[in-house]
């Protein structure tokens, strides 16, 4: 049972919210999202937010209310705020830039890596050895981000690859003579 769906989700200042049927809908200074919830699931607007509620005691519909909770306060900072992803690139020859609307990779391969930026996604490089993934989406900046990671993980020995900023990567011992 989800502890934090017990209390409504708050509304930032600047955020409409409009629930219709299983249609919750959040527009704000960034733009605009819909999320469409399970038949059981129910959301009403109050003074101090958002509360979501379901009449079923199953223990799936008693998860599916934090999700949903979640989802709806995830949107609510999406439009506001916005999110952003910091990629780091650590190895010799391993750059990035953008191309058009393209993110171009080199990464040790003997080709390069062609990323098309997303739907509802910026992708920037500032630098040749950082990318910095933003949008009102959460779960697709998230999505972006990971796909970027997967053409070439960090690896344990040196360290070369894609990366998080700020991510710890645990180093293994090479081989002894």
């Amino acid at each position: 049972m989800s502890r934090l769906a017990k209390n409504p989700v708050p509304v930032l200042d600047g955020v409409d919210i409009t629930i219709d049927g299983q249609q919750v809908k959040a527009k704000g200074p960034k733009g605009e999202l819909s999320l469409t919830m399970l038949p059981e699931m129910k959301a009403e607007k109050t003074e101090g937010g958002v509360m979501v509620s379901t009449e079923s005691k199953s223990r799936f519909h008693q998860n599916m209310k934090g999700t949903t909770w979640s989802l709806i306060r995830g949107m609510i900072q999406g439009v506001k705020e916005g999110y952003e992803k910091k990629l780091e690139i650590n190895g010799v020859g391993y750059r990035a830039q953008i191309r058009g609307k393209d993110l171009v990779l080199q990464l040790g391969y003997s080709h390069e890596i062609v990323y098309p930026q997303p739907e509802g996604v910026k992708i920037e490089c500032p630098q040749q050895t950082e990318i910095v993934i933003s949008g009102i989406d959460k779960q697709k900046v998230g999505q972006t981000a990971a796909e970027i990671i997967k053409f070439r993980p960090p690896e344990p020995y040196k360290g070369k690859g894609v990366k998080y900023a700020g991510q710890h990567i645990l180093r293994k011992e090479g081989k002894k003579k």
